[in-house]
């Protein structure tokens, strides 16, 4: 079966979303939205809802819909409205600490009946860096090798109490075994965490780990630790070589390939035709701000284009090995332009849709091809549906897509679990302390 994540951002992925007639701009700052997206989500049976987040303003206030709410907080929220769709966090390992994050997040798990999941990103960009009393970003590979022990400290948080540590005997005056609650006792090269977690082991004893850079870095840390990617392919066979890829470096890690899904981002323009699809795509993009979108894609990249003119190719980039920022995403686009000889401004109207992702217009079958197309071929476990508009794209995927899908064999008709484990049908792991005293 595939796997359905709804990707959310504001009212919608396509940067001019907020200026199309068929949404509401005073929705991103209105809890209700993200309660009501997160009830079509479940009414669609998606695994799981998806907030991402930056400790930084994105884009520019002057053209963009800008300022969201604490992910963490809003998943709270609504976890309230829904009971049984995934609620996953972005959370960053460089600009908060293990013991802080660990407790938010099995918060949430506890609160949602064990419905969590953690983005894990390490934040790429000289911008956010700046909020936290710094110059600049940290060296890429520092920065993942900050993520590799900021987890394994997370994780042996979460397993700080056994499962059966728990007493509760009124009679007695016991609370809960001493033994089985442990101190970790970390001592690393960024962090020491004395330790347990102030709160019992979460429904899922740990939340579902999920990771979004396709570096090598960032791969090498996927096929250690993530249960699930995030990922940007623009044509079938990238999609391909990278599950294979991946999915490949599992086994040097003691994982099977099934513990780990790979859903890249895809952006749905639906129309009841193809025309009509197409007609809505020209719209946002014709609704796109020039100055504004270069500034993000010079963001997103790391290379300043903002003086660039806007009907040249794109300048002489650096190598790879030279940004520190993104570098997944960096190939991505510079691959595209050189591909298919796009001007910046040609450019800029490709990412407007969904800074990298696939942006597919057409019918409800004909979305519906595209996906079994990439599911059956080895390109993707599922997909990360990232709607141009918010709320109607989301429905009319529910109610359009998701009934063809069905129709095909490829997507539950209902939630068979209760957690996000569950969903991803991945078992729920015993504690570190546990194993050791087994």
């Amino acid at each position: 079966m595939l796997h359905l994540n709804a990707f959310l951002m504001g009212v919608g992925h396509h940067e001019a979303a907020w200026r199309h007639p068929r949404t509401d701009p005073s929705l991103v700052n209105d809890v209700r939205h993200f309660q009501n997206l997160a009830t079509i989500a479940e009414r669609g049976a998606f695994d799981s809802v998806f907030l991402a987040d930056g400790v930084q303003i994105w884009g520019d206030v002057q053209h963009t819909a800008a300022g969201k709410f604490e992910p963490i907080t809003l998943l709270t929220a609504m976890a309230a409205a829904t009971t049984h769709v995934g609620l996953i966090a972005t959370a960053s390992t460089s600009y908060t600490e293990p013991y802080n994050l660990a407790r938010l997040f099995s918060s949430l798990d506890h609160i949602s009946g064990g419905r969590a999941g953690w983005n894990i990103v390490t934040s790429a960009g000289d911008r956010a860096a700046q909020n936290f009393n710094r110059d600049a970003v940290a060296d890429h590979a520092e920065r993942y090798e900050r993520a590799d022990e900021f987890l394994d400290v997370v994780t042996a948080l979460w397993d700080s109490w056994d499962d059966d540590a728990l007493v509760v005997d009124p009679a007695s005056g016991v609370f809960a075994d001493p033994d089985k609650v442990h101190e970790i006792n970390h001592r690393g090269r960024f962090y020491q965490v004395r330790g347990p977690l102030n709160a019992v082991r979460s429904p899922q004893g740990r939340p579902l780990l999920v990771q979004a850079g396709s570096s090598e870095d960032g791969k090498a840390f996927a096929a250690r630790h993530a249960e699930a990617v995030f990922t940007a392919q623009q044509t079938f066979e990238e999609g391909q070589a990278f599950y294979r890829d991946l999915k490949s470096r599992l086994a040097a890690n003691d994982r099977l390939p099934d513990e780990l899904k790979v859903l890249p981002g895809i952006v749905p323009v639906l129309g009841s035709t193809e025309a009509e699809a197409r007609r809505l795509s020209d719209e946002l993009d014709e609704l796109i701000v020039p100055v504004r979108a270069v500034r993000q894609l010079s963001e997103l990249i790391g290379v300043d284009l903002n003086d660039h003119p806007l009907d040249a190719p794109l300048p002489p980039l650096p190598p790879v090995t030279h940004i520190n920022g993104a570098k997944s995403r960096f190939e991505l686009v510079r691959d595209l332009a050189e591909r298919d000889k796009l001007t910046l401004r040609q450019l800029i109207g490709r990412l407007g849709g969904g800074r990298g992702h696939q942006v597919i217009a057409g019918t409800p079958v004909q979305i519906a091809d595209h996906i079994q197309r990439w599911h059956e071929g080895g390109a993707a476990d599922g997909f990360n549906v990232m709607p141009p508009l918010l709320p109607s794209g989301l429905e009319e995927f529910v109610d359009h897509v998701i009934p063809e899908l069905r129709r095909r064999g490829l997507f539950r008709t209902g939630y068979s679990a209760d957690t996000l484990r569950g969903h991803y049908g991945l078992a729920r792991p015993v504690g570190r302390f546990e194993r050791i005293s087994r």
